[in-house]
C-alpha cells in the first residue's frame, strides 16, 4: 500500500472509478465496515506500506484495489493468510459469488485445504511439477466432501506445508 488515504489506494487500479464503485470494490473485498468504522472513514491515511491498518485489513484493501478494475481473471495469493478465520469465511464467500454469478476466474495460490475447498479445480504441485487434479462440481458434491478428498490428496503428499495447492 502507498502512503495515501484508503480511498486514493483502492481508486488507484481505475482513474476512472467513480466514489460508488470504491465502495462497491471495498465491499465485495469485506473492508468496508471496518473503513466506515474509522474516524476520517475512506479519507483515513494509512502510511507508508499501510503502516497503521492491520494485517487482514492491508489485505482486504488490496484485494478492493484488485477488484474496482472488474477483471476477468483475478490472481489471489494466499487471500486468507493475514485474515482470522470469520473474515476468511467472508471474502471466500465473497469470492465464490464473483466466480459463480460475474463468472470471473478465480486463480487462487494457498495451502489451506479449507481455503482451496471454495474451488471446483485444484492442481496440487509438488517439488514443481504437478502431482494431482482434482474437480468439483458444485451441483453433485458439497464444499465439506471435496474438503475431505484435499486432505487425502494432501496425506499422498505427506501433508507438508511446502506443498501448493
Amino acid at each position: 500500500l502507498f502512503s495515501k488515504t484508503i480511498y486514493e489506494n483502492i481508486h488507484l487500479s481505475d482513474h476512472h472509478a467513480m466514489k460508488e464503485d470504491v465502495v462497491e470494490a471495498a465491499r465485495m473485498s469485506c473492508i468496508h465496515n471496518d473503513i466506515e468504522e474509522f474516524d476520517q472513514g475512506y479519507e483515513t491515511m494509512v502510511g507508508e506500506k499501510g503502516v497503521t491498518l492491520s494485517g487482514g485489513q492491508k489485505q482486504r484493501v488490496a484485494a478492493a484495489r484488485a477488484l474496482i478494475t472488474q477483471p476477468e481473471i483475478l490472481l489471489a495469493d494466499e487471500p486468507t493468510g493475514a485474515l482470522d478465520s470469520r473474515n476468511s469465511k467472508i471474502l471466500l464467500d465473497k469470492m465464490a459469488i464473483i466466480n459463480r454469478e460475474q463468472k470471473k476466474t478465480i486463480m487462487m495460490v494457498t495451502h489451506d485445504a479449507n481455503a482451496a475447498s471454495y474451488c471446483t479445480r485444484i492442481l496440487f504441485i509438488q517439488d514443481g511439477r504437478l502431482f494431482h487434479e482434482l474437480r468439483r462440481n458444485p451441483r453433485k458434491e458439497d464444499r465439506e466432501s471435496f474438503y475431505e478428498r484435499i486432505v487425502a490428496v494432501m496425506a499422498q503428499l505427506g501433508g507438508g506445508s511446502a506443498n501448493v495447492l
